[in-house]
């Protein structure tokens, strides 16, 4: 490839400077602490939710990836739905004690309930 490929430039704005350089490179990410090491906060909430109840799990630190699929493990074990967005994993229902369990289980040794 070429580096004028448009390919590499989409969704950049347009420049009439002729001494523009695109900035093509992308960010790396940093590399998530242990499991361990990670404070994970496991409460219920009901705000803007029309007044059902969810279990919230914050503090998970690491690529979306890895917040998608240990939402699938969760959500599967517990057998219900919920959505991992925003940093927070969203499980349908008051099931605090047992994502507690779970991500015990998983190595998340510094989780708990609020």
């Amino acid at each position: 490839m070429s580096n004028d490929d448009w390919k590499s430039r989409l969704n950049i704005v347009y420049s009439t400077n002729p001494d523009f350089k695109y900035d093509t490179t992308e960010e790396e990410e940093t590399p998530a602490p242990p499991k361990e090491k990670q404070p994970v906060k496991i409460r219920l909430d009901k705000r803007n939710r029309g007044g059902k109840t969810v279990t919230l799990v914050t503090g998970i630190e690491g690529s979306e990836n890895d917040m998608a699929s240990l939402a699938a493990m969760l959500k599967s074990k517990i057998g219900t739905g919920g959505s991992a967005k925003d940093g927070e994993i969203i499980i349908q229902g008051d099931f605090r004690n047992r994502v507690l369990e779970l991500l015990v289980k998983e190595g998340y040794t510094k989780s708990r309930i609020i």
